[in-house]
């Protein structure tokens, strides 16, 4: 599980949910009150070891990188075509498939930021009831963490039937860093090239092209090849107004 600035007690609650259903990996994005906290270890509660062995990380991007499928943790409307699955959902996904996912949760208070969830495969939403639809970070923590312990108990039980085992034409996903790499390149030829005509736009714009190349779950490979093709249109381009 991946964790943008929380207070400690979040933190804390998250490494609990996390000890609860078997689950270690934490990455923690420039926790605002810096790190080590000691009230994370103090409602840690049995997941002290995760606490002590959380990953810290400068940026979004530094703790993505290695990852191939990354679920926004976010309820809230954007502007952006992202597929939405329920916490059980996604964890069949996770486990008929290769790569390595991470699930991501911003600040309890403002949740995450546009530019995160373009960066983002998927979003994952808790169903509940529509008169009280907000869910803490510890309790959506736990909900995962339920899931998860679940879907890995079924595989366990039926590791010998078709649907555990990942479909050979679905290549496992490139790492987050490399389509990192080709964001920053297509966003210097878009920039060069003036493909945003209207400055204002640009924003929303970025983040509904990145929505729609990561709806392709690219393997290394493709990542590859494209931005390959990018570069040789890019350098082979001829002057305007010259056959």
């Amino acid at each position: 599980m991946l964790v943008r600035p929380q207070l400690g007690e979040n933190i804390g609650a998250v490494a609990r949910a996390m000890s609860n259903f078997g689950l270690s990996e934490l990455r923690l994005v420039a926790p605002r009150d810096g790190w080590p906290n000691p009230r994370a270890l103090e409602v840690a509660s049995g997941g002290q070891p995760i606490i002590e062995a959380a990953r810290l990380y400068p940026d979004f991007g530094a703790a993505i990188a290695n990852l191939g499928h990354l679920y926004a943790t976010t309820a809230r409307p954007r502007d952006m075509a992202k597929r939405a699955v329920t916490p059980q959902e996604a964890m069949g996904e996770i486990g008929a498939a290769g790569g390595k996912a991470g699930f991501v949760f911003g600040p309890e208070r403002t949740g995450l930021e546009n530019e995160e969830v373009a960066l983002c495969d998927t979003i994952v939403i808790i169903p509940t009831a529509p008169e009280n639809p907000s869910l803490n970070i510890a309790q959506s923590a736990v909900v995962l963490g339920y899931e998860w312990y679940r879907e890995s108990g079924i595989r366990h039980q039926g590791s010998d039937k078709n649907n555990t085992i990942p479909d050979a034409r679905s290549p496992i996903p490139a790492p987050k860093a490399d389509m990192l790499g080709l964001f920053d390149q297509l966003e210097i030829y878009l920039d060069e090239a003036n493909y945003y005509r209207v400055a204002h736009k640009k924003t929303v714009m970025w983040q509904n092209m990145q929505t729609m190349l990561l709806r392709g779950r690219w393997s290394a490979q493709e990542v590859q090849s494209f931005r390959g093709m990018l570069r040789v249109l890019w350098e082979g381009r001829k002057p305007r107004g010259k056959s």
